[in-house]
């Protein structure tokens, strides 16, 4: 199944640009504006993507990060943690201190209570960070689950030891490459420059290192994906930062942030809509301060029902 047709959201308590997580997100801008006003806006802006979301026939469980953590990222929780249809959960090492609080010990009960869904296996990764290796989730990797791939751009949140731990574990082959904005600055996450549907692949080989360039498109092809490629000046607008999803009554739909929709062309936009429909909530506030987009906002459970065959 490489679309899940549920998400968990986290409402964030706080919310400002995170100075552990700036040096390495060219997205990011820091701003003197009142963080009580930016977590308002980013509240609203969280609210508003979950009716969007549940309003295309997306399931959306929503929780609160903890008001007393000091958590400016914890909208993001697919860094953090994801679920697989085995029924295995994975807990990852992230760089950034203050992340590493986003986890919540009882994730497992949030994922499973009035869901009918089962955890069958946890896999927690997290002592990889007292030897600073790295892998943030699915903002780290971006799975072909059909094709048991797993795409990775290297940087210093996305380590090729962890990286290759983590594949073992979900017996996914590992696609290590490359990746620079026009800055020469590393891609800090995968996700931002390449999205995977069923037979849609959204990706900006243009960031791509010219020697691994290739064999990252020929990997892509070889899924028999049609690839749709996005230009640098599309990536800053958060268009490769999408999710493709289901409906809960098996439509394919694509979210994306109202921002980056418009920056795709009209023969682009139709390509896109061959294969999915497009899911347009408006989150410009969070993408600029947060530097994550609506696809870092949605941690994708893939955890099978309770009366499924193991």
């Amino acid at each position: 199944m490489q679309c899940a047709d549920t998400v968990l959201m986290v409402r964030p308590a706080c919310f400002y640009a995170d100075p552990q997580t700036v040096a390495t997100n060219a997205f990011q801008q820091v701003t003197d504006e009142d963080p009580a006003a930016l977590l308002q806006l980013a509240q609203a802006e969280f609210d508003a993507a979950v009716t969007v979301l549940r309003g295309a026939g997306l399931g959306v469980l929503t929780i609160d990060a903890p008001a007393h953590a000091d958590t400016p990222d914890a909208l993001y929780p697919n860094n953090w943690f994801s679920t697989h249809t085995d029924g295995t959960l994975v807990l990852y090492p992230m760089a950034s201190v203050n992340r590493r609080r986003e986890r919540l010990p009882d994730i497992a009960t949030y994922l499973t209570k009035d869901t009918r869904r089962v955890i069958r296996r946890t896999v927690d990764l997290t002592a990889l960070e007292a030897e600073s290796l790295y892998v943030e989730g699915t903002g780290s990797l971006v799975i072909d689950h059909d094709a048991k791939l797993a795409y990775a751009a290297l940087s210093s949140r996305t380590d090729q030891v962890a990286v290759e731990q983590v594949c073992m574990l979900l017996d996914l082959q590992p696609i290590l490459f490359h990746a620079y904005d026009e800055k020469r600055q590393a891609i800090y996450h995968t996700n931002v420059l390449m999205a995977l549907g069923e037979t849609l692949a959204i990706v900006a080989s243009d960031l791509i290192a010219a020697q691994d360039r290739s064999r990252v498109l020929e990997a892509l092809a070889g899924s028999g994906k049609v690839l749709l490629e996005i230009s640098p000046s599309q990536v800053a607008q958060f268009a490769g930062n999408g999710l493709f999803l289901r409906s809960t009554q098996g439509d394919p739909l694509l979210a994306l942030s109202a921002r980056a929709w418009r920056s795709f062309s009209k023969p682009q936009q139709a390509l896109i809509q061959a294969h999915a429909t497009p899911v347009l909530p408006d989150v410009l506030t969070i993408e600029r301060v947060g530097g994550g987009g609506i696809r870092c906002m949605l941690a994708e459970v893939f955890l099978p029902r309770a009366d499924s065959p193991e």
